[in-house]
Protein backbone atom coordinates (compact mmCIF):
# COMPACT_ATOMS: atom_id res chain seq x y z
CA UNK A 1 0.00 0.00 0.00
CA UNK A 2 2.83 2.53 1.13
CA UNK A 3 6.20 2.20 -0.32
CA UNK A 4 9.84 3.37 0.42
CA UNK A 5 12.46 3.01 -1.18
CA UNK A 6 16.34 4.16 -0.52
CA UNK A 7 19.13 5.33 -2.81
CA UNK A 8 22.21 6.70 -3.26
CA UNK A 9 24.48 4.56 -0.94
CA UNK A 10 27.44 2.93 -2.06
CA UNK A 11 31.60 3.25 -1.63
CA UNK A 12 33.19 6.20 -0.35
CA UNK A 13 36.79 6.97 1.49
CA UNK A 14 36.87 8.66 4.86
CA UNK A 15 36.37 12.16 4.63
CA UNK A 16 34.28 12.34 1.83
CA UNK A 17 30.74 13.08 1.37
CA UNK A 18 27.86 10.82 -0.06
CA UNK A 19 23.67 11.69 -0.38
CA UNK A 20 21.06 9.77 0.27
CA UNK A 21 17.00 10.06 -0.87
CA UNK A 22 13.79 8.17 0.07
CA UNK A 23 11.22 8.41 -1.55
CA UNK A 24 7.68 7.50 -0.45
CA UNK A 25 4.49 6.20 -2.88
CA UNK A 26 1.72 4.75 -2.34
CA UNK A 27 -2.10 5.85 -1.65
CA UNK A 28 -0.41 8.18 0.82
CA UNK A 29 -2.62 11.26 2.44
CA UNK A 30 0.29 12.82 4.48
CA UNK A 31 3.26 12.03 6.17
CA UNK A 32 4.15 12.83 9.70
CA UNK A 33 7.67 12.00 10.76
CA UNK A 34 10.48 10.74 8.57
CA UNK A 35 13.84 9.62 9.34
CA UNK A 36 17.07 7.85 8.80
CA UNK A 37 18.28 4.96 10.51
CA UNK A 38 21.42 2.76 10.41
CA UNK A 39 22.32 -0.91 11.02
CA UNK A 40 26.05 -2.00 11.50
CA UNK A 41 27.32 -5.19 11.17
CA UNK A 42 26.95 -7.20 14.32
CA UNK A 43 25.04 -4.02 15.71
CA UNK A 44 21.59 -2.92 16.64
CA UNK A 45 19.88 -0.62 14.77
CA UNK A 46 20.04 2.95 15.76
CA UNK A 47 18.63 6.36 14.87
CA UNK A 48 20.70 8.89 12.76
CA UNK A 49 18.56 11.85 12.69
CA UNK A 50 14.39 12.58 12.15
CA UNK A 51 12.48 15.34 10.54
CA UNK A 52 8.90 16.37 10.90
CA UNK A 53 6.87 17.29 8.50
CA UNK A 54 7.23 21.31 9.70
CA UNK A 55 11.06 20.72 9.16
CA UNK A 56 12.43 20.30 12.79
CA UNK A 57 15.07 17.95 13.16
CA UNK A 58 17.28 15.65 15.44
CA UNK A 59 20.66 13.83 15.50
CA UNK A 60 22.53 11.56 17.01
CA UNK A 61 25.10 12.75 18.64
CA UNK A 62 27.39 10.76 16.75
CA UNK A 63 26.61 12.33 13.44
CA UNK A 64 25.98 16.32 14.56
CA UNK A 65 27.98 18.41 12.29
CA UNK A 66 27.97 16.08 9.67
CA UNK A 67 24.69 14.88 8.48
CA UNK A 68 22.05 17.02 7.43
CA UNK A 69 18.74 15.78 7.38
CA UNK A 70 15.86 17.56 4.53
CA UNK A 71 12.92 16.66 2.95
CA UNK A 72 10.63 17.94 0.54
CA UNK A 73 6.75 17.13 1.30
CA UNK A 74 5.37 17.43 -2.44
CA UNK A 75 7.79 14.98 -3.81
CA UNK A 76 7.17 12.89 -0.56
CA UNK A 77 10.99 12.59 -0.61
CA UNK A 78 13.51 12.64 2.17
CA UNK A 79 17.38 13.36 2.04
CA UNK A 80 20.33 13.20 3.42
CA UNK A 81 23.41 14.34 2.92
CA UNK A 82 26.64 12.92 4.92
CA UNK A 83 29.62 14.70 5.00
CA UNK A 84 32.87 14.04 6.53
CA UNK A 85 32.29 10.00 6.75
CA UNK A 86 34.26 8.13 8.88
CA UNK A 87 34.61 4.41 8.81
CA UNK A 88 32.31 4.10 11.65
CA UNK A 89 29.43 5.14 9.55
CA UNK A 90 29.63 2.18 7.53
CA UNK A 91 26.15 0.59 7.51
CA UNK A 92 22.93 -0.22 6.19
CA UNK A 93 20.81 3.14 6.10
CA UNK A 94 17.08 2.73 6.30
CA UNK A 95 14.32 5.21 5.74
CA UNK A 96 11.17 5.60 7.88
CA UNK A 97 8.17 7.09 7.78
CA UNK A 98 4.82 7.97 9.75
CA UNK A 99 2.49 7.55 7.33
CA UNK A 100 -1.29 8.64 7.51
CA UNK A 101 -3.42 6.60 5.00
CA UNK A 102 -7.28 7.44 4.32
CA UNK A 103 -8.19 4.25 1.96
CA UNK A 104 -9.52 1.49 2.86
CA UNK A 105 -9.71 3.35 6.20
CA UNK A 106 -8.41 6.02 7.93
CA UNK A 107 -4.98 5.20 9.97
CA UNK A 108 -0.88 5.55 10.47
CA UNK A 109 1.02 2.99 9.02
CA UNK A 110 4.67 3.11 10.37
CA UNK A 111 6.71 1.97 7.01
CA UNK A 112 9.99 1.23 6.41
CA UNK A 113 12.55 0.98 3.08
CA UNK A 114 14.48 -2.05 2.30
CA UNK A 115 17.58 -0.20 3.12
CA UNK A 116 20.78 0.76 1.20
CA UNK A 117 24.25 0.17 2.31
CA UNK A 118 27.15 2.86 2.78
CA UNK A 119 30.73 1.62 3.37
CA UNK A 120 33.15 3.87 3.95
CA UNK A 121 36.94 3.13 3.62
CA UNK A 122 39.89 4.01 5.87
Amino acid sequence: QVQLVESGGGLVQAGGSLGLSCVASGRIFSINQMGWYRQAPGKQRELVAVITSGGLTNYADSVKGRFTISRDNVKNTMYLQMNSLKPEDTAVYYCNADVRVIIPRDRYLEVWGQGTLVTVSS
